[in-house]
Formats: C-alpha cells, structure tokens, sequence
C-alpha cells in the first residue's frame, strides 16, 4: 500500500513539474529578432489595426483591431515573426464564421 502511495506522488510530483517546466516563452536570441516595423507591416496585411507593441516573456506583442473591430492579442516569435498565441474578443454583434472566413491566417 505504502508504495502504491509513493508511485502515484512520483506521477504527479512529475506531472506537476512537466507543467511548470512548459512555457510560452520565446527563446529567440536578440540578434536574430526581426524589427517592430517588419511585423506592424506583416499585422497590417491582415487588415489588422496595431495599437501597440511590446516585448514580453521575449516574445513581441501585439494588441490592436481587427478589420472587423474586433479587439486582439497576438504573440509572436520575434526572429521568424510566427503567431505564437491569438486572442480574439469578439464584439457581442460580431460573428467568428466572418472572421474565419474572411481571415488570411487560415490560408
């Protein structure tokens, strides 16, 4: 029984430390970090409006409108200039299939 009890602490002990371990860091180094201007231009041919943009987690970040109005916070890699992470607040008269359709991200 007592090394039933072990084994599971174990598991989770590991499970719980694989999860801490995860981040949503970018670990690019500075020199191959592409400049603020190259992605306001990339944000832009999605129709994006930039409100602003700042490091974190070293990671570029991004917060703006959509065309459709729709506020947004997007991560990006800062060397390859990737999304990272997306979040999207729709406008409560506002339509995700629109979005979706209409969206060069999904190409």
């Amino acid at each position: 029984m007592r090394s039933a009890l072990y084994i599971t602490a174990a598991l989770l002990a590991t499970l719980v430390t694989g999860n801490v371990l995860a981040s949503d860091d970018c670990v690019d180094p500075v020199a191959d970090w592409q400049p603020r201007e190259v992605l306001r231009q990339q944000v832009a041919q999605y129709g994006w409006t930039v409100q602003r943009i700042k490091v974190d987690d070293g990671c570029y970040e991004v917060r703006g409108l959509d065309r459709w109005g729709n506020k947004f916070e997007a991560k990006f890699a800062p060397a390859s200039l990737s999304i990272r992470t997306l979040e999207i607040d729709f406008r409560p008269d506002g339509d995700a299939s629109e979005y979706l359709q209409g969206s060069q991200l999904t190409q």
